[in-house]
């Protein structure tokens, strides 16, 4: 028994032993294995870019635009009088020639009855008139009656003749006041809302308009252009930059739009007079264009965005908007990759967009690689991992062309390796 007990005493004295050394090295290890893990140098920053090559690009100028009516015809009483009829509905379609307005046509059909009997009065005069001056003329060879009523003769006739003609022209001034008592549409187009209703006075000349009546098809749109981008395109032309993407006056470019909310307008238009002066105010100029518009879509007073192609760089750059910013001076800037594989900024020039692109022209060269994911954690002089990717059309990477993720390091299992150290030891305090 007492033997027992003593070998029992130094199976626990050995445990003992082994879970102090396990517990020591445990100790040792883990502020080893943190600072092993500390000095390890970090992966590379993963980050996308593409290859920039000289292509041909179509430029474009993009211009803000206010779309004006074709024609537009303000309505105005010519005569005075009250409204009888209003014939049209505020809003439809009229042609040249219907009837708009109906006045009370009573004062003006008087008005011509008196004209037709001084006419008639003046007419009735005229025989007995032109008798006796033709009977004055015969005897005046025998002396019969004096020159002084030859001549008093003579005019009586004259001046009734003149009466006639008077006459006759109050009797046209009557028709014709007549005739305006109702009033026509002079163009054909949309009508407008109106104010004017049955039992209201109108006045000639008056300055309120009564109705509008506008030709929405076709229709203009007046651009504005700075006189900045008319210069440059002009010089790039002259200087060979890039050539015209039009060819002779006789088929002018075609002008495309998109409406406030960025739908674009399904029909073309061209250039259909141009501004020969630049604003002193904006120092801009007007474009005005002509687009067909069937289903009056477009509407006088809206702005829309236009787009002209100008010309063809055959050797243009185009470079993803999402890899251009600003910096403290407002240049723009892109970073590029360079043969070890680390980032540098550079200042580049733009000149307009192309989709989701912009045109540079100059701060890059055939072969570069421009940074377009990955931004937020690499830097300036740091190595980084890059990997090429795909864009779309509109500049954003296709989706499986993204950089993954920067791996991170495993962990390594300390573990197993503590427990071979307790064994080890337990092994060396049992003998």
């Amino acid at each position: 028994m007492p033997m027992h007990s003593s070998s029992l005493l130094r199976r626990a004295a050995g445990l003992l032993i082994s879970a102090a050394a396990i517990m020591s090295l445990a100790a040792c290890t883990e502020p080893e294995a943190a600072s092993s893990r500390d000095n390890a140098p970090p992966a590379p920053t993963q980050v996308g870019f593409v290859t920039l090559h000289p292509q041909p690009v179509t430029l474009h100028s993009d211009m803000a635009g206010r779309v004006v009516a074709f024609r537009t015809a303000e309505i105005r009483p010519q005569v005075s009088g009250i409204v009888v009829e209003r014939v049209f509905e505020p809003g439809s379609r009229v042609e040249a020639g219907d009837v708009l307005f109906r006045l009370d046509p009573k004062p003006y059909q008087a008005q011509l009855a008196s004209a037709q009997a001084t006419l008639a009065k003046t007419q009735a005069a005229l025989p007995s008139v032109q008798a006796k001056a033709e009977r004055y003329a015969n005897l005046s060879a025998n002396s019969v009656v004096t020159q002084q009523d030859r001549e008093d003769a003579q005019s009586l006739f004259l001046q009734t003749k003149a009466d006639i003609a008077v006459a006759e022209a109050a009797v046209e001034t009557a028709r014709i006041d007549l005739e305006r008592s109702e009033i026509h549409a002079p163009i054909s187009g949309t009508i407008g809302t109106t104010n004017v209703d049955v039992g209201t006075l109108l006045t000639s000349g008056q300055a309120d308009a009564i109705a509008t009546i506008r030709q929405l098809d076709p229709i203009y749109v007046d651009l504005t252009e700075s006189s900045g981008n008319l210069i440059r395109h002009r010089q790039a032309l002259q200087t060979g930059a890039f050539r015209s993407s039009f060819g002779d006056a006789a088929s002018p470019p075609e002008i495309r739009l998109s409406m406030p909310d960025g739908t674009p307008y399904p029909e073309t238009g061209a250039i259909e007079a141009r501004d020969r002066f630049v604003s002193e105010t904006t120092s801009s100029f007007t474009v005005r264009a002509r687009f067909p518009n069937p289903e009056a879509v477009l509407l006088p007073g809206l702005y829309v965005r236009a787009s002209l192609d100008v010309g063809i760089d055959e050797k243009g750059f185009l470079v993803p908007q999402r890899a251009v910013t600003r910096n403290n001076k407002g240049e723009a800037t892109a970073s590029f990759l360079t043969a070890e594989n680390t980032v540098e900024t550079r200042t580049i020039e733009v000149s307009t967009d192309v989709g989701g692109s912009w045109v540079v022209t100059a701060g890059v060269k055939d072969g570069d690689r421009v940074v377009v994911d990955g931004f937020q954690k690499m830097q300036p002089g740091k190595p980084v991992s890059p990997i090429e990717v795909q864009l779309d059309e509109n500049g954003v990477v296709k989706p499986g062309s993204e950089p993954a993720a920067a791996p991170q390091a495993p962990a390594e299992p300390e573990g197993p390796k503590v427990a071979a150290r307790g064994e080890a030891a337990a092994a060396e305090a049992k003998e």
